[in-house]
């Protein structure tokens, strides 16, 4: 009599690494456009504390963002569920950035790059790890 042997999990679709790399190419273009947007915004009168905070922010963003994307590629379903809910956020404030543009021309250049740019990796991974081979793949 043989033992039984352990379920092997099944091996991670091309989707879901294209996905995964599009994500983590994504992340730093949105964070840059991010900051550029908080440094230049004329029409605000921050205390000088709030530059700090908002960067240590946009740390741990960047941190949860890249844990979630880790653990995603490694199958769990809720992690692909809580980045496609950001995604479908991210690019909704980016685009609604973009329609209120700066009139200085390197600030609007940058912002629409980053913010263009990062939506369009942001969209194309999350429609791949929707996609019918990967959708097998998140058992977790």
């Amino acid at each position: 009599m043989t033992p039984p042997s352990p379920a092997t999990p099944p091996t991670r679709p091309a989707d879901v690494d294209t996905g995964f790399w599009l994500w983590l190419t994504a992340l730093p273009l949105m964070t840059c456009g991010y900051v550029v947007g908080l440094l230049s915004a004329p029409e605000i009168t921050t205390p000088a504390v709030a530059y700090p905070i908002a960067g240590l922010s946009a740390v741990v963003a960047l941190v949860v963002v890249t844990t979630f994307l880790v653990l995603m590629r490694s199958g769990y379903r809720w992690a692909r569920t809580l980045l496609t809910g950001g995604g479908i956020g991210s690019v909704a404030y980016t685009v609604s950035g973009l329609a209120n543009a700066d009139a200085r021309p390197a600030v609007a250049l940058s912002m629409a790059v980053t913010g263009i740019i990062g939506s369009v990796l942001i969209i194309a991974g999350t429609f791949l790890l929707h996609r019918r081979d990967a959708q097998a793949y998140f058992v977790r």
